[in-house]
Formats: C-alpha cells, sequence, structure tokens
C-alpha cells in the first residue's frame, strides 16, 4: 500500500491531497488569486491526516509540485515537502507542474497545452499528445498570433491553465479549444506520484531543487 501526501504550490492554489494507491483521498486547496501558502499549506496538510485518520508516520512518500511556477510558492511547497522528508524519513517525489496540469484535460485526439503566466506576453508551456505523452519541451515562450500554429493547423489544441487569459487574445484560430479557470491541482499529482512511486523514480532530498525555468527576478519599487 502506497500513501502519498502531494503538495501543489506554483500558482495561486494552494492544494493539498493525500492518496492510496494513486487514489485521492481527501483533497484541500484554495483557489483562489492570491498567494496564501505561507498561511495555508501545513493547515491544510494537519486537515488532510486528520479527516483520513491516517499518520504522518504512515506516509510512504511526500509529492511534489517541482515547476515551472512562482517563484516563491515553490520555495514555500519544496521547503515543506523535503522538511517531511526528513523528519519521516521517506523518499520525495518531484511531479512536473505542467504535466499534472494536463492530466485535467481528457481528449480523443488533438495537443493539450498547458500554460502558466510569466509576466507581460510570455508564458511557461509544454505540449502533448491527447495520451499526455510529452512531444514538445518545456519553454518559457513569448506568445505572438503564430505561437502553436503548427499544432492549430493540424488539429484540436486544448489550452488549459492560467495563461490561457493572454492567448485567448492573440489566437483566434478555429482549432484553438480554451480551458479557463483552471490551475495546477494535487488531485491530478495522485496518479502521477504513485506511477514514480512503484519505479521508484524519486529525488535526492538533501540536493533538490525546483525547476524555475527563469532565473528569479526581483521587481525594484519606485523611488520616492
Amino acid at each position: 500500500m502506497a500513501l502519498i501526501l502531494n503538495i501543489e504550490t506554483s500558482t495561486t492554489n494552494c492544494s493539498v491531497s493525500l492518496s492510496k494507491e494513486g487514489e485521492t483521498l481527501v483533497l484541500k486547496e484554495d483557489y483562489n488569486n492570491k498567494y496564501s501558502h505561507a498561511e495555508l499549506l501545513h493547515n491544510y496538510i494537519d486537515k488532510v491526516i486528520i479527516e483520513t485518520k491516517i499518520s504522518l508516520s504512515s506516509l510512504d512518500a511526500i509529492a511534489i509540485s517541482k515547476g515551472p511556477g512562482s517563484y516563491t510558492g515553490l520555495r514555500i511547497g519544496v521547503s515543506a515537502a523535503k522538511g517531511l522528508c526528513f523528519a519521516l524519513n521517506i523518499p520525495l517525489i518531484a511531479i512536473p507542474t505542467l504535466e499534472s496540469l494536463a492530466h485535467q484535460i481528457s481528449a480523443e485526439t488533438g495537443v493539450i497545452i498547458p500554460m502558466l503566466d510569466a509576466r507581460r506576453m510570455e508564458v511557461y508551456s509544454v505540449v502533448f499528445n491527447a495520451n499526455h505523452q510529452q512531444i514538445r519541451e518545456t519553454q518559457a515562450q513569448m506568445l505572438d498570433d503564430n505561437s502553436f500554429k503548427k499544432y492549430l493547423e493540424e488539429g484540436k489544441v486544448f489550452f488549459i491553465g492560467n495563461g490561457v487569459a493572454k492567448t485567448k487574445e492573440l489566437i483566434t484560430h478555429k482549432n484553438a479549444v480554451y480551458v479557463e479557470g483552471k490551475l495546477p491541482s494535487a488531485n491530478e499529482m495522485s496518479q502521477l506520484a504513485y506511477q514514480k512511486y512503484k519505479k521508484s523514480d524519486i529525488e535526492d532530498v538533501a540536493y533538490f531543487e525546483p525547476y524555475y525555468l527563469k532565473d528569479f527576478i526581483a521587481i525594484k519599487p519606485n523611488k520616492k
């Protein structure tokens, strides 16, 4: 039996699930537009433990959404996950954020493009086929009206994530399908983490770092 605690903090959605054999038992998340991870994450961890009546010591692994995404959000999530792994002496599993987001889409044909807002007209994106197999690497890319043209001309393209809002303003192709209001969630991490657990696909807890994709750029306050 594999009991895995899944943590997702890459966007404004602070999300925690506890899964058994890949099935989500309890999910707690804060689907809003504010970063409240520091206040909510440990509270949500406590809640899923209490509701399932499963002790932390019974966990077999911790899964973390590794990015790309918010620099601060990823740091908070990874720090919590690593702390639990050290304290409980259990393995850490890293799930690509965009891959779990893509699993919110079920399609028979076409491609799935999960995308996260990366400021201005840039997004983090990756491309999967309808079977959720990756067919293009993760990129930080600037959007224009020719973005994803190759895929749009071949068939349906399902866009999902908080990068959709800016994308739909530029791309009006008939094959573009926009799935709005969706963010990465710990719910989809459950099955992905279980598959990795069965293969012992784990991380070195001491040296693991989030996948930022881009260097963090601090915004300087305006001088008075």
